[in-house]
């Protein structure tokens, strides 16, 4: 009988059982590295624990009883002074009008110096290729500082208001959607770039004819996503004195009981608001992909 697996010819067959016990002895060893692995994490866990217990200034465990003590006191006078919610939600309007503002502001000039970035030091793209690695640097730099402390450092400079807020988060926002559009635009199609090159096409000409509309579609969603994070951002900038709402929910929690009527409303403005952009963004994300997938 012809041994179909292993052809006609007589010769020495491999040893099913040699290579499960192979296999097995391969399994054992990940389960070895993956279980020294965890116990190497807890550890770090519990020391990184037990080292910021020790240094804060009063006891994890003692304060965790007064967890849920803070917000039981704010719905509590909320729900109290809740007649006066209609009334702080539209005064507290325009300061949310504003972080809206900065957070929209902040991811065009972003997503537009992203797509620069990106173009710049995507490989194969880029009209200098030398410079792919500074600009990759640069992103990396704009990614790995927090907005927060470029907004401290823009206060100094050019005093508190939504400008410095806007620069903060624009920054950020160029090197984590220049990450994301160079890996787009690598995966683009490179036939229409080198015929626009061959009639003689600029490089401006050859991203804006032969890559922009191939990653458009994924680059939209990645703004559109980015202008989430935006909006918490700007809220949270406020707390340095940014403007927008965030400001204001500082005050308001600074002078604590007797405003936290203030503090609930400036809450649900902000979830509303979030989740209003979260549903459109999401529904725009939908049919930009929808439309990309039929085109």
């Amino acid at each position: 009988m012809v041994d179909i697996a292993f052809g006609p010819n007589e010769g020495p067959r491999p040893d099913p059982s040699s290579r499960h016990g192979a296999y097995m002895a391969l399994v054992r060893r990940r389960r070895l590295y993956g279980a020294i692995l965890l116990v190497i994490f807890l550890a770090l866990m519990v020391s990184g624990f037990r080292l910021a217990d020790a240094r804060n200034a009063g006891g994890f465990w003692e304060g965790l009883p007064m967890l849920g003590a803070f917000p039981a006191e704010l719905f509590s006078e909320a729900w109290r002074d809740r007649a006066n919610l209609p009334g702080l939600l539209w005064q507290f309007l325009p300061s949310l009008v504003e972080t809206v503002n900065i957070a929209l502001v902040a991811t065009l000039i972003g997503s537009l110096a992203g797509a620069l970035l990106a173009l710049l030091s995507t490989t194969g793209l880029a009209p200098w290729p030398r410079l792919v690695w500074p600009f990759r640097r640069l992103m990396d730099i704009c990614r790995a500082i927090p907005e927060i402390v470029i907004a401290l450092v823009l206060i100094y400079i050019l005093g508190g208001g939504p400008v410095p807020a806007v620069i903060a988060i624009a920054i950020h926002i160029a090197g984590a959607l220049g990450k994301l559009f160079s890996e787009a635009a690598e995966n683009a199609d490179r036939k229409p770039v080198e015929g626009l090159a061959s009639v003689g096409a600029t490089w401006g000409q050859r991203m804006w004819l032969g890559v922009i509309p191939q990653v458009a579609p994924n680059w939209l969603s990645y703004t559109l996503l980015r202008l989430e994070i935006s909006v918490r951002a700007s809220a949270i900038l406020g707390f340095v004195g940014e403007g927008g709402i965030g400001h204001d929910l500082k005050i308001a929690m600074q002078w604590g009981q007797g405003r936290y009527d203030e503090v609930a409303a400036i809450f649900l403005l902000l979830f509303l608001t979030i989740v209003v952009i979260d549903q459109i963004s999401g529904a725009l994300r939908q049919r930009i992909v929808k439309g990309a997938h039929h085109g």
